[in-house]
């Protein structure tokens, strides 16, 4: 079942339930597509008609972000439970690492998906990373026939949204892979580039409010939820 917030609609799952779910999309022939939204890209879907219709189409559409979960108790159709994009990517791997399937990194600048590959690789042992690219490349084809001739199952797409979703619609089936995760800035993490907010933080929904400490000028987009749980008053008044 899935629960619209402000136009984009979301999977009413939890973690496990989440990777049960992609584990499922590996089972069958792609491409499949699992969304992570959190408040700032249902925005930017609500004017961007293409992003919208291709979240729309996505095979697992979670909950990146407490301002989704706020916006969702507003609007009086709950969601069960946020799941931050990272950590439905952690999880996955743990589920898939010695089975065999096959993980392509693709984003961030050169050198950190290669860095993020061997953090991975020695996080979860038995994890096959086919390959890796970086995030600034021109030309879509070579990329793909990178992916195709990696054998990659999954396939972490961390170009930023809306130009990873947008790439994974365009490309996903060129390349093979099954599974295609749109993660953001999630490379930089996996690499040890940038921290996560510590777990305190996490379990009260606060990265937001650690990364703005430790990135100030942040402030301008931190702004933007706020307007979003606004807009979530508004629906509900309305009645939609």
């Amino acid at each position: 079942m899935r629960v619209d917030v402000l136009g984009v609609a979301f999977d009413n799952v939890t973690l496990d339930e989440a990777v049960d779910r992609a584990l499922e999309l590996l089972e069958e022939d792609g491409p499949h597509l699992a969304a992570t939204p959190n408040p700032e890209i249902v925005q930017r879907a609500g004017k961007d008609p293409e992003f919208a219709e291709i979240l729309a189409g996505a095979d697992l559409v979670i909950p990146d972000g407490v301002g989704v979960i706020y916006a969702a108790k507003i609007l009086g159709r709950p969601l069960r439970a946020r799941v931050p994009g990272i950590d439905f990517a952690a999880a996955l791997l743990g589920r898939v690492a010695g089975t065999g399937r096959r993980l392509f990194l693709l984003g961030a600048a050169p050198g950190v998906a290669e860095q993020a590959a061997v953090n991975l690789r020695a996080a979860y042992p038995g994890l096959v990373v086919c390959g890796a690219h970086d995030g600034y490349f021109k030309e879509d084809g070579p990329v793909a026939d990178a992916i195709r001739a990696a054998g990659a199952d999954i396939v972490f797409v961390c170009l930023g949204a809306p130009k990873q979703e947008k790439w994974i619609a365009a490309n996903g089936r060129a390349a093979g892979a099954r599974l295609y995760v749109g993660l953001g800035g999630s490379l930089d993490v996996f690499a040890g580039r940038v921290e996560r907010a510590p777990e305190q933080f996490q379990k009260l929904g606060l990265e937001w409010l650690y990364r703005l400490m430790k990135e100030p000028s942040r402030i301008g987009r931190m702004a933007r939820l706020p307007l979003f749980l606004t807009s979530a008053v508004g629906a509900r008044i309305r009645g939609k």
